[in-house]
């Protein structure tokens, strides 16, 4: 075990557009982070990694490193798009590839990008018609296109995410808009196990290891009980809330902390001061 593990792991969500700035926009966010993490003489490594480096089964330097992720896997994650009220937007896998073109390859080799991504098509088509603009931008089309671009992985983030949003029942009548009701063996399989099986089918060969819970819903079923002892069942090596701290090699492998873009920090500031204590 590396006793010496301190990673912080940065959270966004390329859903959140509410303008054109920094507090108001994580794709502006994002962009203006990669530079701050490379002028701190920061690493950005893959997300992969850290949970590598926390079981131990591979010795890598991960000193002064970061690692960065995106939630619920909207189009704004790869393709840029024209948003209806606030305009063009640059996708992240696109601040990427600017941040490489400014500083050069070489700047930052380890670039990476983990997103997690909702498994029913059926849910996100819901949302995409209830919580954005209702053109299709919760496809998979995005998903092999950026695993093949080296720059990016495509993880577990629910079958549905149990949203609110989404005008069908619950699996084993959960009430919608939480995640602290998959309390069950078969809400577990069918929230995790089966989306990984959906996510899987979409990108093989490869395969996902990573969960992020919705909401941040962390209940003690399935940190204690389901994650470590149905992993035969679901596949996954680590599961990610928030937390707001770094993954240290005394972290819960089934509770990985993360800080939030616009929650967790609002300003580069903020997460300065952060990265400056934590990384």
């Amino acid at each position: 075990m590396n006793i010496a593990l301190r990673i912080p792991v940065l959270a966004y969500h390329a859903v959140n557009i509410a303008g054109n700035d920094y507090a108001t926009n994580d794709h502006v966010a994002f962009a203006a982070d990669l530079r701050l993490i490379h002028a701190l003489g920061l690493r950005i490594v893959p997300l992969a990694w850290v949970v590598d480096a926390l079981a131990g089964v591979r010795e890598r330097d991960l000193a002064g490193c970061v690692a960065m992720s995106c939630d619920d896997g909207s189009d704004f994650d790869w393709f840029d798009l024209d948003h209806p009220e606030h305009g063009p937007q640059r996708s992240l896998y696109g601040c990427m590839n600017d941040f490489a073109a400014e500083f050069g390859a070489a700047a930052q080799p380890d670039l990476h990008l983990t997103a997690f991504v909702i498994a029913s098509a059926e849910a996100r088509g819901y949302l995409d018609r209830n919580c954005l603009a209702g053109r299709g931008w919760m496809s998979d089309r995005w998903w092999r296109p950026a695993l093949d671009s080296g720059r990016m992985a495509i993880e577990n983030h629910s079958y549905d995410h149990n949203h609110a949003a989404i005008p069908l029942p619950g699996i084993g009548g959960m009430e919608r808009g939480s995640f602290f009701g998959v309390d069950t063996r078969e809400r577990a399989d069918a929230e995790i196990a089966d989306a990984a099986r959906l996510i899987d089918a979409a990108i093989a060969p490869r395969r996902t290891t990573l969960f992020c819970y919705p909401y941040s819903h962390v209940n003690d079923y399935l940190r204690r009980e389901y994650f470590p002892q149905c992993a035969h069942v679901h596949g996954m090596r680590a599961a990610f809330g928030d937390g707001a701290e770094p993954v240290t090699a005394a972290s819960d492998r089934w509770n990985l902390p993360r800080y939030i873009c616009g929650y967790h920090w609002k300003s580069p500031d903020e997460l300065e001061k952060i990265l400056r204590e934590t990384a």
